[in-house]
């Protein structure tokens, strides 16, 4: 091997997009398998110099036994071995840890061999011969990859302690907004106070429903659904109110309804606002009385107590301008009202939720016995970049078609997404100021570039998760220039980037 050329000043500048810090790199633990004691030991005094961890052993059978004692985070391990081969030792490292990084190394780097040890679930290859500094980046980016693991372990963990008991529903996101609708949310469900939940199709209401009745006082009964767009009104009215036998033709017993169904429990109304305004004012009967009168009948045939959550993706107080939806009733089940954001403004939280799909769709789809598929960083920016305008559960649509598409232990590249474009061109960024075409030229071009740079900014902090040295890097500038640009748009940096006069 020869000497590494990046110098340490580089690593320290922020200039290296996978710098790791020296205590992060003391963390981590390094196997390194080769019966050539010189490499062996030459990768070794690389990987000490530069404050990682490392053991060495030079015979497969004694690493079989080692890693079986030990976890490691990565094991670098020669291909071609006696009489333990390191295909061998892969599959040992990864039956005794699948979270452990695989990386072989192999002097005759053919693609057959290649591919069967990344489908048995190496993360890499290195082929032999190689320079100290082809070492060190691979094993950065490995070291990276283990940081990302573990800050995702980590934060599913915080998700499940903020959730109350681990057995019940936990929302994932670490986006302010999102974690905003969580707390209220949390707060509200040990009361009986009607929610209205708001948000763009596929941002998770239904969820948000299920997650407040497991955490309410009524959990022990039944949350039932009804969506309100998706039926006639006549069988609407009938669905939600019940009916007497012969109320209508085909009525040929009495039925109750899905309010007597929910008593006790929760009746979650979806798309509220597609309900005809007849069944709304007998809804708000029920809902001021507790009393239900099936369709039909002609006396009150049953009293409940029910709690209400409500849902739309339209704006309330445009329907009752409308006069689609009534104002009363509005206001009786928008007491607590819980906003949900659209994916494309919570984009740090794009990366936990396709890793948990991921892991969970694999699981549905394809077992436990092959190793899953892992999504690479430029895939994961590639599904920070889209649109997503189906939301959460657009995302969870394309990574259940990655899982079932994709080959065991592939590294997922933004090719290997399975994106397909709708033909809808991109909306033009908000507020983008046309009307400067009439200026001066020079005019214009200061307020066109004005208006870019806000744009990017806003973009820019919260795909970075208002983490400014990551948005240095993203942005590929010093953060004294990122600092500059923040403060002559109005964005204060112990805010996490957001505008002053937001």
């Amino acid at each position: 091997m020869t000497e590494p050329t990046r110098s340490a000043a580089d690593a320290e500048d922020g200039r290296d997009p996978l710098s790791i810090a020296p205590d992060v790199k003391a963390s981590l633990s390094i196997l390194i398998v080769d019966d050539d004691r010189t490499l062996r030991e030459g990768c070794a005094s690389v990987l000490q110099m530069d404050g990682f961890n490392v053991a060495t052993l030079g015979r497969g059978d004694e690493a079989v036994d080692m890693v079986k004692k030990r976890r490691f985070d990565i094991v670098l391990v020669d291909l071609y071995m006696t009489p333990v081969s390191g295909m061998d030792i892969l599959k040992a490292t990864l039956d005794a840890s699948k979270e452990t990084i695989v990386v072989v190394m192999t002097g005759n780097p053919s693609v057959t061999t290649s591919i069967e040890a990344l489908r048995a679930g190496a993360w890499d290859y290195l082929p032999k011969p190689f320079s100290a500094t082809h070492l060190q980046v691979l094993v950065g980016r490995a070291s990276h990859a283990v940081m990302v693991a573990r800050e995702t372990r980590d934060l599913r963990v915080q998700l499940l302690k903020q959730s109350g008991n681990s057995d019940k529903l936990t929302l994932l996101g670490v986006s302010p907004a999102f974690r905003k609708a969580v707390d209220l949310a949390r707060k509200v469900a040990s009361t009986d106070a009607s929610v209205m939940i708001m948000g763009e199709s596929g941002t998770g209401k239904e969820v948000i429903s299920q997650f407040i009745h497991m955490h309410s006082r009524r959990a022990s009964r039944q949350l039932v659904p009804i969506n309100c767009a998706a039926l006639p009104e006549g069988l609407l009215e009938s669905e939600l109110f019940g009916h007497r036998k012969g109320a209508f033709t085909g009525a040929d017993r009495d039925k109750p309804g899905l309010l007597e169904i929910a008593n006790g429990g929760t009746l979650f109304l979806d798309e509220l606002t597609e309900m005809s305004l007849p069944l709304q004012a007998k809804l708000l009967r029920v809902i001021q009385d507790g009393v239900v009168r099936r369709v039909g009948s002609e006396k009150e045939d049953a009293v409940v107590d029910v709690r209400f959550i409500s849902a739309t993706n339209r704006v309330p107080q445009e329907c009752v301008a409308k006069g689609t939806l009534r104002e009363d009733l509005l206001y009786r089940l928008r007491v607590v009202p819980i906003h949900l954001p659209p994916l494309r403004k919570r984009l740090e939280d794009i990366p936990l939720l396709a890793n948990h799909f991921l892991t969970h769709y694999w699981e549905r789809h394809r077992g436990t016995g092959e190793p899953a598929p892992r999504l690479s960083e430029s895939a994961i920016e590639f599904l920070r970049s889209r649109p997503w305008r189906g939301n959460v559960r657009e995302l969870q649509n394309v990574i259940e078609q990655m899982a079932v598409l994709t080959e065991p232990g592939h590294l997922v590249e933004p090719d290997d997404v399975p994106i397909y474009e709708d033909g809808v061109e991109e909306p033009a960024a908000p507020g983008f100021p046309m009307q400067v075409m009439t200026d001066p030229f020079h005019v214009a071009k200061d307020k066109l570039i004005a208006h870019f740079e806000k744009e990017y900014l806003s973009q820019l902090v919260t795909r970075a998760g208002s983490n400014m040295s990551r948005a240095a890097r993203l942005a590929n500038i010093d953060r004294t220039t990122l600092y500059r640009l923040m403060e002559k748009h109005g964005f204060r940096r112990e805010d996490g980037g957001m505008p002053l006069e937001e």
